[in-house]
């Protein structure tokens, strides 16, 4: 076995239940790590193109990080991965918990699946043992339901589940795992529902063999330690999670207010946005919760008395701003409500909250009637009504149907120039920051192969505010000293952060370690895999997976320098931005393609017959 990874995946077949493993050369993982990277070359080569994502020849895979199993820090990240049935481009949703790890534990780099069971199934992966069982009893069931009633069954295991949206195939539905981490994005929980897949449980006792065992014990002692000492943004994190930003993103003007078109200061003044502050929802704060191997855990288990809920998930800042500050909805008792209901479900609450903010803005402009919105008076801040209006989009009822598929597909229906108020990306709702803030996210949103993203690889976002650090936290690298100012220097600097950030998220890192103290990546990639890496090779394997990911998407005939962002989100030129960021990636500015010998240098020539 090598260090490191396990050296093989597993093929399931839902259509015959069947699996298969695969033998992986060290090569392919040397090329594309693990998590995304593994996934895009694997799903590339094995799905044809422009195949239907709800066909039963769509390919959906579950990919651990290459440390991901380990206890290197903050590497408890998987990716799911395949081709997006929200966008049509390529798709992928990373996820923390301990799902990811348990992949590694049952033998496994990777579990793909392709084919569809013609009634409910789940695959179990027991100690070893294989089976694709019967599922109908789960099917109806919450995520939250089904993950214990397999606990009551198999014991402790690890589940990735849909619940109710998923099962109705909403183009919005994500992956449930630990009851409430969700690999929201994407639309995947659609494609496990097209092919009647419950739920993947797993158990494994499989062990990952390192390289240098002590190297690896002790340089995660002297991160964890450093971590432990606390101090600014950890302690930060460590108390608040990413609620921290509920307040902070709302001053600087970073938080969507009303729809991407008011503002903090005249629609939604802090007297208001207070009100969904870290400290307040801290009051219902019963315990920490963390991913796999991370010293900061940023996650809480909550308890809220004046609803009933003994225990639930400390909603994420990206929840609080889709359904407060993004619908001017102050009631913080209502976000507990709709993150609880939208974990059961298994449904993006980016999107979701996207989808509700289109159809205040379309009532409140006379498009939509009580009549159209089953009685629901669609106005802005009434909490009664969204909640009611999340309920009928989880069970697809009545209104709640049109609007399950995202916003984008709900205008294409109503018309009545309704498309100005669906903010979206190729129809993917956006994520909860704002490109006049960060400049570049502009681009990101609008050209990244998963359109509407804040977790992409962003330069603004990773060189500016509190949550980020330009130079220094990786051993070697370092950004152009003039990246700051428009030019050759900050195109450069825009290619530098695109394969970093590819690299460490197939390696399975958290996006917050970005926020904290120097990070010993070389290194622990040295003493868990075996492998002597520099930074550049690192960084070049990245620009290898971000230029396979967007070859995919371009093999599905989609248009993405075309693409453009509704103007309300955008005051800036992102696509001058991006042509000259695809210079640097040795793409045509012009079509965003990637030349023949760039594909060539990156060792992609077999994408070469399918762009050329």
């Amino acid at each position: 076995m090598p260090n490191g990874y396990m050296g093989k995946i597993l093929w399931v077949n839902l259509s015959d239940e069947t699996f298969k493993e695969e033998e992986l050369s060290d090569e392919i993982y040397r090329q594309f790590l693990g998590g995304y990277g593994l996934a895009t070359k694997l799903i590339y080569e094995n799905m044809p193109a422009k195949v239907d994502a709800l066909s039963p020849d769509a390919i959906l895979g579950f990919f651990p990080g290459l440390l991901t199993g380990t206890v290197s820090p903050l590497s408890g990240r998987f990716m799911v991965a395949g081709k997006s049935p929200l966008t049509g481009t390529w798709g992928d949703a990373n996820c923390g918990g301990y799902f990811g790890p348990q992949v590694r534990k049952c033998g496994y780099d990777a579990i793909l699946v392709k084919g569809a069971a013609s009634n409910p199934k789940i695959v179990a992966i027991i100690d070893g043992d294989k089976q694709i069982l019967d599922a109908s009893d789960l099917w109806g069931l919450d995520a939250v339901q089904t993950e214990d009633k397999l606990a009551e069954k198999y014991g402790r295991v690890q589940v990735a589940s849909i619940g109710q949206s998923g099962e109705k195939l909403s183009l919005i539905s994500g992956i449930v795992n630990d009851k409430a981490r969700l690999a929201g994005r994407s639309g995947f929980g659609a494609i496990m529902g097209s092919k009647k897949l419950k739920a993947i449980v797993l158990k494994g006792n499989k062990d990952i063999s390192v390289a240098d065992k002590d190297s690896l014990l002790n340089l995660t002692k002297e991160y964890n330690d450093a971590i432990a000492k606390g101090g600014g943004l950890v302690t930060g994190f460590k108390t608040f999670g990413t609620t921290m930003g509920n307040t902070y993103c709302a001053q600087t003007g970073d938080t969507p207010i009303k729809n991407w078109g008011g503002t903090a200061t005249e629609d939604f003044p802090a007297e208001r946005y207070n009100k969904l502050a870290g400290t307040e929802i801290n009051k219902y704060r019963e315990k920490p919760y963390g991913c796999f191997s991370c010293p900061v855990r940023c996650g809480s288990i909550m308890k809220v008395p004046e609803l009933g809920l003994e225990e639930t998930h400390r909603p994420e800042y990206e929840t609080c701003a889709s359904f407060g500050h993004l619908l001017l909805n102050d009631d913080l008792m209502s976000i507990f409500t709709i993150n609880d209901l939208c974990n059961r479900a298994g449904i993006d609450t980016i999107s979701a909250g996207g989808s509700a903010a289109f159809a205040i803005e379309c009532y409140e402009n006379g498009i939509l009637t009580k009549d159209d919105t089953d009685g629901l008076e669609l106005t802005w801040g009434n909490s009664t009504a969204i909640i009611e209006l999340v309920k009928k989009m989880i069970n697809r009822e009545g209104f709640g149907d049109l609007l399950a598929d995202g916003c984008k597909k709900a205008s294409e229906k109503i018309g009545k120039g309704s498309e100005k108020y669906a903010i979206t990306s190729m129809g993917q709702e956006l994520g909860m920051h704002s490109p006049k803030v960060f400049r570049t996210l502009g681009a990101s949103f609008a050209f990244d192969p998963t359109p509407g993203r804040h977790t992409t690889a962003t330069l603004d976002m990773y060189v500016s505010g509190p949550i980020s650090k330009p130079n220094g936290l990786f051993e070697g690298f370092a950004l152009p000293k003039k990246y700051k100012r428009p030019g050759d220097d900050r195109s450069e600097a825009e290619k530098l952060v695109a394969g970093l950030h590819q690299a460490t998220s197939s390696i399975g890192l958290c996006n917050f370690i970005y926020s904290f103290q120097k990070y010993p990546l070389l290194e622990l990639i040295k003493a868990v895999v075996g492998w002597d890496m520099t930074i550049d090779e690192l960084v070049k394997t990245g620009l290898r997976i971000q230029t396979l990911r967007h070859s995919f998407s371009l093999r599905e005939g989609i248009n993405i320098i075309g693409n453009k962002l509704p103007e309300r989100v955008v005051g800036v030129d992102y696509l001058e931005d991006y042509k000259a960021y695809c210079g640097k990636m040795g793409w045509n500015p012009d079509n965003a393609y990637p030349l023949k010998e760039t594909l060539t240098d990156l060792h992609l020539d077999f994408v070469i017959k399918d762009l050329y």
